[in-house]
Formats: C-alpha cells, sequence, structure tokens
C-alpha cells in the first residue's frame, strides 16, 4: 500500500525587478520591429503560463502577423494605396496594441498568483496531503451527532488550551486492523487451496 504523498512545493517567483526587466525586454521586441515580433510576447507568456489559451492567442497573432505581412507585401510600389495596405497596416498595429495590453496583465496576473501561492504554504514543508483511504468498512458508521445550541457564556478566567492531539496512535490501530484483516483473509485463502488438492 502506498500513500498520496507530498505534494509538489511551488517554487518561488523571480524577483520583481528581473519580471520588471523581462517585460521591458519583451515589449520593446515588439514595439521596436513595429509589431513583426509581437508574438515573441506571447510565446514567453504561453510558456511561463502553460495555458492554452496563451498558445491559441500565441497563433492567432503569429496568423495575424503573417497576414499583414502579405497584404503589405502586395502592395505594388513603396506607399501604402489600396485598401488591402492600409488593412495590413491596421491589422499589423492593432495586433501589436492588443498583443502588449494582453501580456502585460496577463504576466502581472500570472506572477501574482504565483506568489501569492508561494507565500501560502508553510514555511520549509510542502503542504500536507490529504490522509489516506482505502475501500474497506468505514471505522464509523453512525451519524453525526449535532448537539443542541448552548447558550454562550463568558468564562470568568481564560480558557487553558488543549494539549494538541495526536492522530498517530488512531492511525497506526487502523493500520493494524486492516493488516488483521488481510492475514485473516490470506489464512481462509491458503486454507481453501490446501483442501483442493
Amino acid at each position: 500500500m502506498q500513500g498520496q504523498g507530498h505534494a509538489q512545493p511551488v517554487q518561488r517567483p523571480p524577483h520583481h525587478a528581473v519580471l520588471a526587466l523581462l517585460r521591458v525586454v519583451f515589449v520593446a521586441t515588439g514595439l521596436f520591429s513595429l509589431g513583426f515580433l509581437a508574438w515573441v510576447m506571447l510565446l514567453r507568456l504561453a510558456v511561463v503560463t502553460r495555458r492554452p489559451v496563451d498558445y491559441g492567442l500565441l497563433v492567432a497573432a503569429a496568423a495575424a502577423d503573417v497576414l499583414s505581412l502579405v497584404l503589405l507585401g502586395s502592395e505594388p510600389g513603396d506607399d501604402v494605396h489600396t485598401p488591402g495596405g492600409y488593412l495590413g497596416i491596421t491589422l499589423l498595429f492593432g495586433t501589436l496594441l492588443a498583443t502588449v495590453g494582453y501580456y502585460l496583465a496577463a504576466d502581472v496576473r500570472h506572477f501574482q498568483r504565483r506568489r501569492a501561492a508561494y507565500a501560502a504554504q508553510p514555511y520549509g514543508y510542502a503542504p500536507p496531503a490529504p490522509p489516506y483511504t482505502t475501500g474497506t468498512v468505514p471505522l464509523d458508521t453512525r451519524p453525526p451527532h449535532t448537539p443542541p445550541p448552548v447558550l454562550h457564556q463568558p468564562p470568568a478566567h481564560p480558557p487553558i488550551p488543549a494539549p494538541p492531539q495526536r492522530p498517530a496512535p488512531a492511525r497506526i490501530e487502523q493500520v493494524r486492523a486492516e493488516l488483521d484483516e488481510l492475514s485473516d483473509y490470506l489464512r481462509q485463502h491458503d486454507g481453501h487451496h490446501e483442501s483442493g488438492r
């Protein structure tokens, strides 16, 4: 029998300065390329968050950049004169603007969540896993008892905290009972084998 083990600890998020530098670098890449490399921001976001939505937006932004390149490339001459050329420029800058806004908002939100998850875990330990349960008969089959409401009266002196309860002996008793069941089952199983020969 194997337990569920411990949950993976949440890794410490990068420092604020590192995140700010990365955001500036990726946004500058999109801006200085005039939108042709706007998909790079979404690539970083998709790799960091690993969300299918971000991968879908990456593909959509790359497709919009390719379409704008095709529209601008089919323009005769060096100047933009046709509606297709204007549509290509509008698509290129619109994709750049939308990508920058989404990238910054989603990246900040992602790392805020990671920072909150990291702060919520106990110091030095991963959060405890739920106790291991088996498919055997439950230990207590009685319905839970709800006591009648009692009027609360303030105590005359401060209450003394109860000593911490140790759940280990109950767990040991449960394991002992399961091992006894298994031993009985194996004895019965071996007894039927011996009589059949």
